[in-house]
């Protein structure tokens, strides 16, 4: 069994900048992060290849495209969201997950799951 434990949420104005860690208790294949807000469903935001070798294979949700970016640091099993230009509608617990099998952004897809770190961005 995987724990992910996340850390880095926290309060910005929109704008701004929040970087965002899950750190995992051992290795694993694919990372993504997801994100849900009151009242809506939970949302694939960003996934990456963890696992042996090169990475560089990474998916993002369109309404993140250009402003996030994935990554990972296979030496301490942490992977990292990087989140610039934040707007209001960002706001939300921002969940890492862990698959064995796929790359995706589907929450179906992602057996392990952090308990999640609140993002708030105000306008």
């Amino acid at each position: 069994q995987v724990q992910l434990v996340e850390s880095g949420g926290g309060s910005v104005q929109a704008g701004g900048t929040l970087r965002l860690s899950c750190a995992a208790s051992g290795s694993s294949n694919f990372m993504a992060w997801f994100r849900q807000a009151p009242g809506k469903e939970r949302e694939g935001v960003a996934a990456c290849y963890t696992g042996a070798g090169v990475g560089g294979h990474s998916r993002y949700a369109d309404s993140v495209k250009g402003r996030f970016t994935i990554s990972r640091d296979n030496a301490q099993n942490t992977v990292y969201l990087q989140m610039n230009s934040l707007k209001p509608e960002d706001t939300a617990m921002y969940y890492c997950a862990e698959s064995r099998w796929i790359l995706s952004l589907e929450d179906s897809d992602y057996k392990y799951w952090g308990q999640g770190t609140q993002v708030t961005v105000s306008s």
